[in-house]
């Protein structure tokens, strides 16, 4: 089975940030422990008891709380970037996913909810494609406790029995699953991806997404796994825009 990781970044209802993101990593089952080892790796500096050092990008970024207080500027960067850098060397079968929404674009509408949509039919899209070459495992999608729990979760029950606005999601297994992110690497590591993202549409800073640029979901020349949705998109030069515009695209999410 192939599991999805997401958690958000950004604010829903914060009027000074221009965009929420939800985002993650998708791997498959027997990976999950690899990834954990990784991190366990990196932790291993800040704490005797490594499995208790949670990596959480807005803290570390900020450095507002313990083991981060007592770093430099640089030296919080350099761990946001090993953490991202975690998934260079990881399985070809290893994929990104982030939609970043453009709140200012749809004021009417939920953007956690828009995203989280957007994100269900992009990895049933992916499954999909892995089905077609013979790769026959399912997925499940796994959040962080944080996020909306009752609503993603009604969300994705309508979703099972009549579908996006897309169409049908035909190869997901359940309902998501939410995790508290201290226990969960995986649910950490979608935390940077996230937060990389969002740095990226949000402020304009690309030194952490550009790490991870080549590992969102791509076929035929499309970047399916990073969704940008606003309402300027025919002017827009970021990786998923620029490529549906220049690439070929059977994909069902515009």
């Amino acid at each position: 089975m192939y599991l999805l990781y997401l958690d958000d970044a950004g604010s829903p209802g914060n009027p000074a940030e221009e965009y929420f993101v939800l985002g993650g990593v998708c791997v498959y089952e027997a990976q999950v422990d690899w990834f954990s080892r990784e991190l366990d790796k990196l932790a291993t500096p800040y704490d005797k008891n490594p499995e208790d050092v949670e990596f959480h990008a807005s803290t570390i970024f900020s450095r507002r709380a313990d083991p981060w207080k007592s770093l430099t500027i640089d030296d919080a960067r350099g761990v946001l970037k090993a953490v991202l850098k975690v998934t260079e060397n990881s399985y070809d079968t290893m994929r990104l996913f982030a939609c970043a929404i453009h709140k200012h674009s749809y004021p009417s509408t939920d953007p956690v909810e828009m995203a989280f949509e957007d994100l269900c039919q992009r990895f049933d899209y992916f499954l999909m494609r892995r089905r077609q070459q013979g790769d026959q495992q399912r997925g499940m999608i796994i959040l962080d406790k944080t996020t909306r729990e009752t609503s993603l979760q009604r969300l994705s029950r309508e979703f099972r029995k009549v579908g996006t606005r897309w169409g049908s999601l035909k190869n997901i297994a359940d309902t998501p699953f939410f995790v508290d992110s201290k226990a969960s690497r995986l649910i950490q590591l979608a935390d940077h991806v996230a937060y990389s993202v969002f740095r990226r549409y949000n402020s304009g800073d690309a030194q952490y997404m550009d790490i991870i640029a080549n590992r969102f979901d791509e076929a035929d020349g499309v970047i399916h796994g990073l969704s940008h949705k606003h309402n300027f998109r025919d002017t827009c030069t970021c990786p998923g825009c620029l490529s549906r515009r220049l690439g070929r695209t059977g994909e069902p999410v515009k």
